[in-house]
């Protein structure tokens, strides 16, 4: 059996590469396994404008990539593995990688983020990043001044609509029933949005266009009617799935999966066992409140190593 490690880190993204660069310059020599997406959901996301130290935007892949080379250049290892399995049980916590090899590590920060739910259309991949989008804070300012398109009925979908509303002269609301699944303030912002035109009873048919979105075809789920609607962008916003699964009752979750923790930390009920990103976060879904819980929990999993007298 290798030895006991200090402190590994469960997943990549802004909220597991912080975590590895607060860890490794804390002497926690952290063990970083990326997990089946390296980089998170930034690996298919373009232009970010909107995090600081970027002024003139940044590709979300180059990004990612100068977060991996900031933690290893303060003595991150970064394996390019799945975790499969894991055991809480005990001071000392264990793990399993997808190729079998158990670690064994006093503390374990979760960072596996959430991957947004899609309509599972061939053309919706296609044109994805080229005016597909399932996050309308992130990019809907690249739409500004343009028609714009937006699935969903939830209250989600009723906020990133009316943030859309904003910047957009129109925004065409795509709802699969003949109501809102959002609460009722949310539906009367949107119904108080003159430029929002909610489409009852409508599913997406095909996303349009070839090298960028032009619009999409619908059809009327009641009377099978199909046409189309012009637009530049296309937003998917019919949820989100944090990838928490493989804790399965180890942890504490919420009633859609999402990791629950000690409000204003990162602590899980487990001790020695912290949560960051996306995966424990269902409200702001950003790069940079992802990264500022991911300092949150190398901070925190510092403090219980010394309260504990590991390090």
């Amino acid at each position: 059996m290798s030895e006991i490690k200090n402190c590994v880190i469960i997943g990549s993204g802004p909220a597991g590469y912080t975590a590895a660069i607060y860890a490794a310059r804390a002497g926690m020599t952290p063990v970083l396994y990326t997990g089946p997406e390296p980089g998170g959901q930034l690996m298919i996301t373009t232009d970010v404008e909107n995090y600081p130290g970027y002024p003139d935007g940044v590709m979300g892949p180059a990004m990612m990539d100068e977060f991996k080379k900031q933690a290893e250049r303060f003595g991150t290892v970064v394996n390019y593995e799945m975790i499969s399995k894991v055991d809480f049980t005990g001071p000392v916590h264990k793990i399993w990688t997808e190729g079998g090899e158990e670690v064994q590590a006093h503390t374990i920060i979760i960072s596996t983020g959430a991957s947004a739910k899609w309509l599972g259309l061939d053309s919706e991949q296609r044109l994805m990043n080229k005016g597909v989008s399932a996050c309308a804070v992130c990019d809907g300012f690249f739409f500004k001044g343009l028609e714009v398109i937006l699935v969903g009925g939830g209250d989600t979908a009723a906020e990133e609509a009316t943030y859309l509303a904003k910047l957009c002269p129109k925004v065409h609301m795509l709802v699969r029933r003949d109501e809102m699944r959002a609460s009722k303030i949310m539906q009367q912002r949107v119904h108080d949005a003159e430029n929002i035109e909610v489409h009852w009873n409508t599913e997406t048919v095909e996303v349009l266009g070839d090298d960028e979105v032009t619009g999409a075809k619908v059809r009327n789920r009641v009377t099978g009617e199909e046409s189309e609607i012009k637009a530049s962008g296309f937003f998917v916003a019919i949820g989100h799935k944090p990838n928490t699964g493989i804790f399965g009752d180890w942890l504490e979750k919420d009633e859609t999966g999402y990791l629950i923790v000690t409000p204003g930390t990162s602590k899980t009920k487990i001790e020695g066992v912290f949560a960051s990103g996306d995966a424990a976060d269902k409200v702001y879904r950003q790069a940079v409140t992802a990264a500022g819980t991911g300092c949150m929990a190398a901070l925190d999993a510092e403090r219980y190593l010394v309260e504990k007298g590991v390090i």
